[in-house]
């Protein structure tokens, strides 16, 4: 076999490797989807502001949240994991919620609201997501047993 033949063997090996991981990635996004009660959903985990407004941007990872029961699973969209990498618990607060604004509006969706949530536990996360996912989240959050304080300050 000629040198460039097995240049032209290796090239199509890897087309075809690059192929089969964006088919799992959209195989896996349609399987997650397909329970339904899916929705756009960026995460950021660490909510510290230092830094100003540059430090808005970092930490926002894209993914889709899915409900299932009295939880939230939240799942990267570039994974191949088939399990979720944050599971919030129902028992939730939204705290307040805002646009993206500069270098933070460029990392998120198109369109997206921010909206901060302190969980049971005290820790405090961000999601951004549609105004229509918003309005569901919110019901869905409201809608949780009797017992639960749900507040919402704009």
């Amino acid at each position: 076999m000629a040198w460039w033949q097995a240049i032209l063997d290796t090239l199509g090996l890897i087309a075809f490797v690059v192929l089969l991981a964006f088919l799992f990635l959209f195989v896996r996004r349609r399987a997650i989807s397909r329970s339904g009660g899916t929705f756009e959903c960026s995460v950021r985990t660490r909510t510290s502001t230092k830094g100003g407004a540059a430090a808005l941007a970092r930490g926002w990872a894209l993914g889709l949240g899915r409900y299932t029961g009295d939880r939230l699973e939240w799942f990267r969209i570039f994974s191949f994991s088939p399990r979720p990498r944050h599971v919030f618990d129902r028992p939730m607060t939204v705290i307040t919620s805002r646009t993206p604004h500069g270098a933070e509006a460029f990392s998120l969706y198109s369109g997206h609201v921010v909206v901060a949530v302190r969980l049971e536990t005290g820790r405090t996360i961000e999601l951004a997501m549609s105004r229509n996912a918003l309005m569901g989240f919110l019901s869905w959050t409201e809608a949780a047993p009797p017992g639960f304080d749900r507040t919402l300050m704009t």
